[in-house]
């Protein structure tokens, strides 16, 4: 067995604790996977690296829960951004084991950590698999519990940081009539919103 192939399954066998289940199978293990195999349909040469941080990019997310910081936004996007770097140390300690080279190891902890979005392709493949696995895996259950207006508004900050490529996967996606209801109501709020921006822009212009 490879380097690459040992860290991918300590990768999975680490989400394989998961208490929170999909379809049956331990969330964070599931979405690693899904992840990994959006980002080969995104690029189907895609580098060991990208690989890795895909199948990685929720790495025991739960020993770390959401309820374990404040309520609100500011809240939620400390947590998210500890769970970056808790993802990338644990992923770098997980990959030396396993044997993976130096190289490698830093470059998918930069990976996972979205050094450079919006101007590294790999990054932004990343981004793309992992919004997509958020649509393929939890928008059914976030949509049960939260406003409509709310939920639009959240798919829409998801589409938002997804290429072009990744936006048109997302039509792909199963989903409920009513969660697909949601994502078509976010894609025109996002077209509205461009198309006045637009219109903005040029009235500055002239």
């Amino acid at each position: 067995m490879t380097a690459i192939a040992a860290a991918l399954a300590e990768i999975d066998e680490a989400n394989a604790a998961d208490p929170t289940l999909h379809d049956g199978a331990p969330l964070a293990q599931l979405q690693g996977q899904l992840a990994e195999r959006w980002v080969l349909v995104l690029d189907p040469s895609a580098s060991d690296a990208l690989r890795l941080a895909a199948r990685a990019h929720h790495l025991r997310r739960w020993a770390v829960p959401r309820a374990a910081y404040p309520e609100g936004r500011p809240g939620y996007l400390k947590w998210r951004r500890d769970q970056k770097i808790r993802h990338a140390r644990e992923l770098g300690e997980l990959l030396g084991a396993a044997g993976v080279d130096a190289p490698t190891v830093e470059r998918a902890q930069a990976i996972v950590t979205k050094v450079g979005l919006g101007l590294d392709p790999e990054v932004q493949c990343f981004e793309d698999a992992v919004c997509l696995t958020f649509l393929d895996t939890q928008l059914e259950q976030i949509a049960a519990r939260l406003e409509r207006a709310h939920m639009i508004d959240v798919i829409g900050k998801t589409l938002k940081k997804m290429s072009k490529e990744g936006k048109a996967l997302a039509a792909t996606v199963t989903l409920s009539s009513n969660a697909a209801d949601l994502v078509v109501a976010a894609v025109n709020a996002l077209a509205v919103e461009t198309s006045s921006l637009t219109e903005h822009s040029s009235g500055e212009q002239v």
